[in-house]
């Protein structure tokens, strides 16, 4: 028997279903039956709550047996509802109609019409889609993003003491630390970290158009606006949009993906930089033994893991665009078109976790060259140039920029003699020369 991922349409399902496979528990269709169905079960529960007659008998010591039914939930049990589908060819419906068949084993029968009572497929959807997305990265998304989040930080630390060379425009630059560098993106990944947290799981529940017409006229003098904003809130926790077409906007949803596109983008950026060091050889990386890094070239060791980091983050960026771009725009009061597009909504954080994986190992890899990266210091003693000219100026002495520009332009390579010779030739006082003598590439970097 071969292994069924050698068939697999999707890289997600096939090359890289062990670095997901997590996400089968919020993503896959037995998940998303899993939840639809959790959304009908605590929806028949807060009706019975309510003071409805015709549900007033329910025993309320079952409702922990109809919970159990979720937490229960089976693979088998979701090809029991996905045999009704075949028959409905409506997937929600089919959910209704596997519930309905439970309430008449377990002898509730003459409650079972009040199974997805007044509700239309999109209550059940625009619910069961939030609960997966939060509950995918609260228990995987972030416990992966802040493990990578906390190396990067642990090597900011480590090195926060180690002088090298900048880079602007690929030239030479005035001399950083390895350690802020790497804070850089600890930073930003935070800034961007905790808008996301800010933004609400959006839910939608209000019937075929929003307005709650058939519960008003079942029931009108039930306050069902606060009956859907307790059940969404509280019981679902989740964020009610009050104002809604059949559908939920997708508007918080839209700005989840932009937000998830620009951490991506830093980690793209961090892939990049992380590349340009390694070939630079500030960094080696640490060999394993068997592992080929050519397949013609034996001396090479590829930084495949940040290659591969970058180019997963863009295709989980394409998915996030597309999400974004398409889901907040619907015809009138509810198209389809969202319907089929919000079933991907799984493969931009696939991808994402793909990445992180990539990175975790590229980091992981990473031996510090320090000789190297004094031996650059050391080649570029005319970055202290800006230090020079700016005590200068400080000084008033005329022209400092120009007598800099001037040195460094008409000298194939500064050292640190014929710095220091030019420092002599200076007209200023004999404690200024000293102190721009004791200024080296190793110690302008800054604060």
């Amino acid at each position: 028997m071969h292994d069924p991922a050698l068939m697999a349409i999707s890289p997600v399902d096939g090359r890289y279903r062990s670095k997901v496979s997590e996400l089968e528990d919020y993503f896959s269709e037995y998940a998303l039956i899993r939840y639809r169905l959790k959304v009908e079960v605590e929806y028949f529960i807060a009706l019975c709550e309510l003071p409805l007659e015709a549900l007033s008998t329910f025993p309320h010591d079952r409702f922990g047996e109809l919970r159990g039914w979720v937490e229960a939930f089976t693979p088998e049990d979701a090809e029991a509802v996905k045999a009704i589908e075949r028959r409905t060819n409506h997937d929600v419906k089919a959910v209704e109609y596997y519930l309905k068949e439970r309430f008449e084993e377990a002898g509730l029968e003459r409650y079972k019409e009040f199974i997805h009572f007044g509700l239309t497929s999109q209550d059940i959807n625009n619910t069961a889609f939030p609960m997966m997305l939060r509950d995918a990265f609260r228990k995987v998304y972030v416990p992966r993003f802040t493990a990578l989040l906390a190396r990067l930080s642990d090597m900011a630390d480590d090195w926060a003491d180690i002088p090298m060379l900048a880079r602007t425009h690929g030239q030479a630059a005035s001399p950083t630390r390895v350690g802020k560098e790497i804070l850089v993106f600890v930073k930003r990944l935070e800034g961007q970290f905790a808008l996301l947290e800010k933004i609400p799981w959006a839910a939608k529940f209000g019937g075929a158009t929003g307005n709650l017409n058939a519960h008003k006229v079942a029931y009108p003098e039930v306050d069902w606006v606060a009956f859907a904003d307790r059940f969404v809130n509280e019981v679902l926790g989740l964020h009610r949009t009050p104002v809604t077409t059949q559908i939920e906007p997708y508007d918080h949803l839209a700005a989840l993906m932009d937000n998830l596109k620009r951490i991506n983008n830093i980690f793209i950026d961090l892939a990049r930089d992380f590349w340009m060091y390694i070939s630079l050889e500030y960094f080696r990386q640490k060999i394993k033994a068997g592992e080929v890094g050519s397949s013609t070239m034996p001396h090479k060791v590829n930084p495949i893991d940040f290659e591969n980091a970058e180019g997963n983050l863009g295709v989980a960026n394409a998915f996030c665009e597309h999400l974004a771009a398409k889901l907040p725009v619907s015809r009138l009061q509810r198209d389809l078109t969202d319907s089929t597009v919000l079933r991907n909504v799984g493969m931009p954080v696939a991808y994402t976790l793909i990445a992180f994986d990539s990175l975790r190992k590229g980091l992981n890899k990473l031996i510090l060259n320090e000789q190297k990266i004094r031996d650059d210091l050391e080649d570029n003693w005319s970055v202290v140039a800006e230090a020079i000219q700016t005590i200068l100026r400080r000084e008033g002495y005329p022209e400092p920029y120009e007598k800099l520009k001037e040195l460094t332009r008409t000298h194939k390579r500064i050292t640190k003699e014929s710095l220091h010779n030019f420092i002599d030739s200076l007209d200023v006082p004999d404690h200024v020369k000293e102190e721009m003598k004791r200024i080296t590439p190793f110690n302008y970097t800054g604060i």
